[in-house]
């Protein structure tokens, strides 16, 4: 949870292919259902998972935590870490009950409190742990059901709730290896947004591969009544698939993923493969609420808690590591031009990868200029072609844009149609973008082609279809 965090989503290096696709996944998050309750049980381990951690703090009201499964962070920062925790936030943490305890409804509460000459103090409390790790072909899974403090607008200024998990070698040396060891926020909000943002941090702590320090981050993700209800978090690190991946839940819905390809091994390795401990907390003040309007101020209010019902930790065994199946090309016959043609199925290409899409399959990315894709046999019959229909993301940086065409018969014949492209929000954001083509009958080979200014990767294509 080190320092401003500003809702930027880095994406790919302009060097192509020596950085790859960010958040090339599959939403695998299962639907479920979240009871309203202050208190609820904590949940079974996910199909092909054991529970290897979990606290429902169930103590007697006013107490403060089991310390056989926490410790308490004292003070204003580790000993011998970074002043002020390493973000600029202001409160001092203690292990008090009047800012860490249970309320004997199942609950723990953080509170934040300002006394009257203004000074703050708050909660801050780690697992003991620091063991939490995915095995090699396996997956872990750290997952909180919670309630943001309820507190909103001039009120909420400063207010940084959040719960994360950092890489346990911060441990003997006050995170003074940060973010190299890796932090993976799992719910971030500041001033009482109604949001969620979360990240990984890694790689080195100014700029580098992994955007410090801003991190590679989902950016501001709407949380409609997180403030007045409970909702549940969890990030996920599977090394099941290949690459491996890691993706951020809300209430059971993935909505933001990243996977190794999207770094150099060394980077992603060091900041994944290897134990964690999970931390909860609400800072005051600091760089990212500085970043979204600042604070606290005399308006912000004192004494309003975060809750967090249940922490768990989930985890599977490993096993051999496996692929999503691909789209292959149909075996003879021909392909309806007005049916969904899937990206992968391609009969020849060149300069491009499959990976796992987000939204079920495969796509195919790190598409850059002079990238194709061949399509035999495509029927467009007698009629006439009003427009064709791609299905694309892109997660390109500023300024790097490019061209998708489509041409037919020969890649140097002239296209029959094309557009624009620039970033859409992450490598996995898709939309559906028509633009209008010549008049085509008959049968023909389809090719896909990509032009741009710049070397860089430029977009990641799902499906395409030609509409009447």
């Amino acid at each position: 949870m080190d320092a401003p965090r500003k809702g930027l989503f880095k994406g790919r290096s302009t060097g192509r292919r020596l950085v790859a696709v960010a958040a090339a996944v599959v939403a695998v998050g299962a639907t479920a259902t979240f009871a309203a309750t202050a208190d609820a049980a904590v949940p079974g381990a996910p199909t092909g998972m054991t529970t290897v951690f979990s606290d429902d703090f169930t103590g007697t009201a006013g107490t403060g935590l089991n310390t056989t499964n926490w410790l308490y962070d004292i003070g204003t920062s580790y000993p011998g870490g970074a002043a002020n925790w390493g973000t600029g936030e202001v409160e001092t943490m203690t292990n008090s009950t009047n800012n860490v305890y249970q309320d004997g409804s199942g609950n723990l509460v953080i509170k934040p409190i300002r006394d009257a000459g203004g000074n703050w103090t708050s909660g801050r409390v780690e697992t003991q742990r620091t063991d939490f790790a995915a095995p090699a072909g396996g997956k872990v899974r750290i997952e909180a059901r919670l309630q943001q403090p309820n507190v909103s607008g001039a009120a909420a200024a400063g207010y940084w709730p959040a719960f994360w998990a950092l890489g346990a070698a911060a441990r003997p040396v006050g995170a003074t290896n940060w973010p190299s060891i890796g932090e993976w926020d799992v719910m971030e909000d500041v001033n009482g947004r109604s949001s969620v943002f979360a990240a990984l941090h890694c790689g080195t702590a100014s700029g580098g591969p992994c955007n410090e320090t801003t991190g590679l981050t989902s950016g501001e993700h709407a949380c409609s009544g997180c403030q007045t209800a409970f909702h549940t978090y969890a990030v996920e690190y599977d090394r099941s698939v290949s690459p491996e991946q890691l993706r951020w839940y809300l209430d059971g819905t993935q909505y933001f993923s990243l996977n190794s390809s999207q770094l150099d091994a060394t980077t992603w390795n060091n900041a994944t493969q290897h134990g964690f401990f999970v931390i909860l907390n609400v800072a005051i003040g600091g760089g990212f609420p500085a970043a979204f309007g600042g604070g606290p101020t005399s308006a912000t209010q004192s004494g309003v808690p975060m809750l967090v019902d249940y922490v768990a930790v989930y985890q599977s065994t490993g096993s051999s590591t496996t692929t999503p199946p691909t789209t292959t090309p149909p075996t003879g016959g021909t392909r309806d031009a007005y049916s969904t043609i899937q990206a992968e199925s391609f009969d020849a290409s060149a300069g491009v990868q499959t990976e796992t899409s987000s939204e079920g399959g495969q796509d195919v990315g790190y598409i850059a200029n002079g990238d194709w894709m061949q399509y035999n046999n495509v029927n467009f019959g007698t009629g006439g072609v009003k427009d064709f229909l791609t299905r694309v993301a892109s997660g390109a940086g500023s300024g790097i844009s490019g061209l998708v065409e489509v041409r037919i018969d020969s890649r140097s014949n002239a296209p029959i149609g094309s557009f624009a492209l620039a970033n859409t929000g992450g490598w996995q954001t898709w939309q559906s973008i028509p633009a209008n083509v010549s008049n085509v009958t008959g049968t023909h080979t389809v090719f896909l082609t990509f032009t741009s200014g710049q070397a860089a990767d430029f977009v990641n294509v799902n499906w395409f279809q030609f509409r009447k």
